[in-house]
């Protein structure tokens, strides 16, 4: 067991080494004013800012906000948001191009809406480089503020001295940052001004595109290529500036990609051999690495190595042969057969060479397809990572949707719970009350009768929907609406049921098919869009559930000392205008029977039928004619 624990501590520990380090957050700020209102524009800094912010954004920071043209106010409230976006970071970077002036040794940023008329104005108009320092200072790392505003400032020359002894400097003054692990850089050194170049960008803007988010490369470093750039660039006339100190490690804006894991090459002794027998040159070499390796790319390549040598000795040889012919005076069939020989040699060495070329290339196609095999191996390995993370995600998500469809379903459990004891709960207190009549349209709130015509229209889409079965009469009332409930409970929409309007209209005259379930009358059953009538055998009737029942005997309703006419059945002509008992009688226990059409209830005053659907409310005759029916 220790063993297999160890084991997997091992793999454990192997799978956290192999992971990549937590990335830093960086986040950036370029200004740039140039648009001034009291002094003449300047033609770079909006594109030397637009240019900072793409560098940072290809070099992924976190967060850049590009601004350009800003007031002191706006310039203020864009340091503020930026001082909150730095307090969790690591890097944070401000780049600011446009104007600047230094006064009494310190060194001001000045807004586009600035006047300056006075030396003293530059206290309440401008903003000084402290504000910047403040707003990178929550960075953890590195703190960095780029100055390009080294440039021949119009504002000192116009505006006026209040205090003779007030120095105003020609470009910024030197500055030390009080804090650790910040850097301030000038495009130019202290007291000198800055050029803005001949193209969109100034030439500083462009070094510290080329060089400072070079990845793994220290800033220290990166600020030495700047000023180098612009050296070359000024002829010498510009001299870039950082000041401020880091820590001995290196600090670099963007971290350097992981080392790639050299494949070792398994032929890697063989290539060593063969280079030995290279530097030696000579056929014993050749002959030496031929009985060691015998066989394999770099044994062809000695093989024709050999042959060059053996080619190259015999147009000596040859050479050698001619040159003596020649010196003894050979006859010329001599002279040309060494000639011939010395070309066949020569034909021999470029046919050798030739070999050994195509040798060479076919090791180098042969290390080719290997580099390819390789990299087509880690593509596989990319993808099926990709592929088991997508499927991962894929079951995540498909146990999130069983869980909601569980809630939901539980839910609709619940609801249907409730709203079945509901209904109990309500069937069980109606058994207590006797009928009442039906209110009229006439009783209805004048509200729900609409006097146009929409009502109408809405009747008959719902009747067209199958969601409505009564008559087509205009009238809003409870039956019209409960038809168009029905439509949003079929349909999944919300509509409003309490009022008739175009928008509802509109909805129910785009659906072309039968939207609602079709419900039948009492002794019918549904069979797709027709109802047929339900026939029982001989003895059983339909009952209220519309299933075949056996036909029970009617009890009779006579009540002892009760007139003939109490004691007969009738059913009024108008549910509403039932006969009333007289004062003073009390109610008693209702008696009912199941009828076809709903259900006969009887009291002291006769009975009378309750329609399938209605509810009966005791009167004062009792459950049976004096009392109310309601109905739908």
């Amino acid at each position: 067991m220790r063993f297999v624990g160890a084991i997997a501590l091992s793999v454990c520990l192997s799978g956290l080494i192999n992971q990549p380090a937590l990335a830093e957050k960086r986040v950036a700020l370029a200004i740039g004013n140039a648009n001034y209102r009291n002094v003449s524009h300047l033609p770079n800094p909006a594109g030397d800012a637009n240019l900072l912010a793409s560098t940072f954004t290809q070099a992924h920071f976190d967060v850049v906000t590009l601004r350009t043209d800003l007031t002191a106010n706006e310039m203020r409230r864009a340091l503020r948001e930026f001082g909150d976006k730095a307090r969790d970071a690591d890097v944070a970077v401000i780049y600011y191009a446009g104007h600047g002036l230094e006064v009494d040794g310190t060194n001001y940023l000045i807004p586009i809406d600035a006047t300056l008329d006075r030396d003293s104005d530059v206290y309440d108009e401008a903003l000084p480089l402290d504000r910047l320092l403040v707003a990178v200072e929550p960075a953890r790392r590195l703190r960095l503020v780029i100055l390009d505003a080294c440039r021949d400032n119009p504002f000192a020359r116009t505006m006026k001295r209040t205090v003779a002894q007030r120095a105003i400097g020609r470009g910024l003054a030197r500055v030390e940052p009080a804090t650790p692990n910040t850097m301030i850089a000038f495009a130019a050194k202290a007291g000198f001004t800055a050029f803005d170049g001949d193209s969109k960008n100034s030439p500083y803007a462009v070094a510290l595109a080329a060089h400072l988010t070079t990845p793994g490369l220290d800033v220290r470093k990166a600020f030495g290529f700047v000023r180098d750039d612009v050296l070359k660039a000024t002829e010498n006339r510009q001299e870039p500036f950082i000041y401020g100190s880091l820590g001995g490690n290196d600090v670099a804006l963007v971290q350097a990609p992981a080392p790639v894991k050299a494949v070792p090459d398994p032929d890697e002794p063989i290539r060593r051999d063969y280079e030995f027998a290279e530097r030696v040159g000579t056929r014993e070499g050749w002959d030496s690495f031929l009985s060691t390796y015998p066989n394999g790319f770099y044994s062809k390549l000695a093989l024709a190595q050999r042959n060059k040598l053996a080619a190259e000795e015999k147009a000596r040889a040859a050479a050698e042969e001619r040159a003596r012919l020649a010196a003894e005076g050979a006859k010329a069939a001599e002279q040309a057969k060494a000639v011939a020989e010395a070309r066949a040699a020569e034909d021999a060495r470029i046919a050798a060479e030739r070999k050994k070329a195509q040798e060479e290339a076919r090791v180098a196609e042969a290390e080719r397809a290997a580099e390819q095999a390789r990299k087509a191996e880690e593509e596989k390995a990319r993808e099926r990572a990709a592929a088991e993370k997508a499927s991962l995600e894929r079951i995540a998500r498909a146990e999130e949707q069983a869980r909601a469809a569980a809630a939901s379903a539980k839910a609709a459990d619940e609801a249907r719970a409730e709203q079945e004891a509901r209904v109990a709960a309500l069937q069980k207190a109606l058994e207590g009350v006797g009928p009442v009549a039906s209110l009229s349209p006439a009783d209805r709130p004048a509200d729900s009768r609409p006097a146009d015509q929409i009502p109408r229209l809405l009747q008959t889409e719902l009747h067209r929907l199958g969601c409505y079965t009564g008559a087509i009469d205009g009238n809003w009332n409870e039956t019209t609406q409960r038809a168009l409930a029905l439509f949003n409970k079929s349909a999944g929409s919300k509509l409003d049921v309490k009022n008739a309007s175009l928008d509802t209209l509109d909805v129910l005259k785009h659906r072309s098919e039968r939207v609602c379930p079709l419900i039948c009358e009492h002794g019918y059953r549904a069979d797709g869009d027709t109802c047929n009538k339900i026939v029982c055998k001989s003895g059983y009737e339909v009952g209220d559930d519309n299933t075949c029942e056996h036909i029970r005997a009617k009890p009779s309703a006579k009540r002892e000392g009760a007139s003939p006419a109490r004691n007969a059945r009738s059913i009024p002509s108008s549910q509403s205008d039932s006969p009333r008992a007289p004062p003073g009688y009390n109610p008693y226990d209702m008696n009912r029977r199941v009828t076809a059409g709903g259900y006969e209830t009887c009291g002291k005053n006769g009975c009378q039928i309750v329609p399938k659907g209605c509810t009966a409310v005791r009167g004062m005759g009792g459950h049976g004619m004096g009392g109310k029916i309601f109905c739908p």
